[in-house]
């Protein structure tokens, strides 16, 4: 018998069912006035939620595509590019040209501190390039603000659409460093694709109807709105540190630095991962990850990423408390599911008594302006 599954993994995440229906509506032409009104509402959208006046380009491809996408519209062959544990020490000594930077690292559960990090670049005079793949649209991401020449994220992360778009934001900055750049680019030259949003169109041939579920992912994510969808992962977050914590399951990251989207945890002593990551999907239909490389076989990850509630983190919980049963843990029921809830309970009333958030800088643009 088909149960749904509890898709715990930093992506693909969780589809709502009206993004999933809008991703079966008939196809439209692309070089057709629907799809230019469905490519100016869903820029705009995706500017408010990214926090930048400048160029949000919509590519056909993963996040991985859109990567090379920046590197290749912004650096040319001879560079050198900086990794971020070495700003402070250099000061700028280096000859590199840009910092390359992840922003969300959904390998370890750790989310970096792009804001500093961005001041001491910035200081630099070098090209910021962030990976914000897995961080946009769930946690605090000024890209005008901080400075951040290039971000990119991609569509089946917080955003909860399919996979299959990806987005990449381009500063002044980036576009006269693309003036200079001869790496070479075809498909990801990212001119042609700013020169095609001129004309409502995109270069080579989109992915509509990923392009039109993105559109609905959008509609209710501006509904909740960003600061309370950074607040809710927020939340969720750190009730699931605790609820794992309950069990006597070690974080891997450090609290400072733990990540909204997804949390890295070890296994018990003598149980392996992989064994402990079938038994949540055969038996309880519970889908989490792996460690990846060196870590595999060491590191379990439970994603609390996109369309996530609490209720999803409790089944999680739930079925986590069985299988440890299961290979033989003392585990009290329902300690993991308690801290959670109490955890969530306490964060929510600590927020409330806060001063309220600050407004976003410009009312969201409605993303569902060709809705049919």
């Amino acid at each position: 018998m088909y149960r749904p599954q509890n898709l715990r993994i930093p992506g693909p995440t969780f589809v709502p069912q009206s993004v999933l229906a809008a991703s079966a509506r008939p196809l439209i032409n692309h070089r057709g006035p629907e799809f230019a009104a469905l490519l100016a509402a869903l820029t705009r959208a995706l500017q408010d939620f990214l926090r930048t006046e400048h160029d949000v380009l919509i590519l056909t491809a993963s996040g991985s595509g859109a990567m090379e996408a920046a590197i290749a519209n912004t650096l040319s062959s001879g560079d050198k590019v900086l990794a971020c544990d070495e700003l402070a020490k250099e000061k700028g000594k280096d000859g590199a040209k840009a910092v390359l930077l992840t922003h969300n690292e959904t390998s370890t559960g750790v989310l970096n501190p792009v804001k500093d990090i961005a001041a001491v670049v910035r200081e630099s005079g070098k090209l910021l390039l962030v990976d914000s793949v897995s961080g946009a649209g769930c946690s605090e991401l000024e890209i005008d603000e901080w400075g951040i020449d290039v971000c990119v994220t991609a569509s089946q992360k917080a955003w909860g659409a399919p996979p299959g778009v990806s987005m990449i934001t381009m500063g002044p900055r980036a576009w006269k460093a693309y003036e200079k750049s001869n790496l070479p680019k075809a498909y990801f030259d990212l001119g042609s694709y700013k020169a095609s949003l001129e004309k409502a169109q995109t270069p080579a041939t989109p992915a509509v109807t990923v392009f039109i579920a993105l559109q609905e992912s959008l509609r209710l994510m501006a509904e909740e709105g960003l600061e309370a969808i950074i607040r809710r992962h927020r939340h969720l977050a750190r009730a699931t540190r605790r609820g794992l914590q309950a069990v006597n399951l070690q974080l891997f990251a450090d609290e400072r630095y733990a990540s909204p989207a997804v949390t890295a945890f070890r296994p018990p002593a003598r149980v392996d991962a992989r064994n402990l990551i079938r038994i949540l999907r055969d038996e309880h239909d519970t889908i989490v990850a792996g460690g990846q490389g060196k870590m595999e076989g060491q590191l379990v990850r439970v994603a609390h990423l996109g369309f996530v509630t609490l209720q999803d983190i409790v089944a999680f919980f739930s079925a986590l408390e069985l299988t440890l049963r299961d290979l033989n843990q003392p585990v009290e029921p329902g300690i993991a599911i308690s801290a959670a809830l109490r955890t969530y309970a306490e964060s929510t009333q600590q927020q409330s008594s806060r001063p309220a958030a600050r407004a976003a800088s410009r009312p969201a643009a409605d993303p569902v302006a060709t809705r049919r």
